[in-house]
């Protein structure tokens, strides 16, 4: 075997050891997200169930009247209805305060951000101070 040759082997073994330790990098860093997803999907699982099982009777009193959606023969008819709804003015300038703020207080309580940033992510890490300045508004 000549030298020149010998170099050219170990050159072209360097090249291939190198493009596969570029490739166990890239499988690496896949892994690492897949393992990060798997964790959020399992914490956001675990809190789904959590909440299913705190919202079980109420899911249950809500699949009881289905049957008594049936609108009975008696009934008012939709413009009768809103002919007797208040038509005063101050009726229906009054804003319903609160409902909005509640929620987003409801949901930040169950481990989802409600900040601008985040919004909809799943907190792992405890509070988020974007989101405690935004409830604190």
């Amino acid at each position: 075997m000549d030298n020149n040759d010998l170099f050219v082997q170990m050159d072209e073994l360097e090249g291939r050891v190198g493009a596969v330790h570029a490739e166990l990098g890239l499988m690496k860093l896949h892994i690492k997200r897949l393992l990060e997803d798997n964790k959020r999907l399992s914490i956001e699982n675990d809190q789904l169930r959590k909440l299913l099982r705190q919202g079980a009777p109420f899911l249950e009193q809500q699949q009881e009247p289905a049957a008594a959606d049936e609108v009975p023969d008696n009934t008012e008819s939709v413009e009768q209805l809103d002919l007797a709804a208040p038509s005063s003015p101050e009726a229906e300038t009054l804003p319903i305060i609160g409902g909005g703020h509640d929620n987003l207080a409801r949901l930040y309580h169950e481990g989802f951000h409600i900040c601008n940033v985040y919004y909809g992510h799943l907190r792992t890490e405890g509070d988020c101070l974007f989101c405690l300045s935004f409830l604190n508004k």
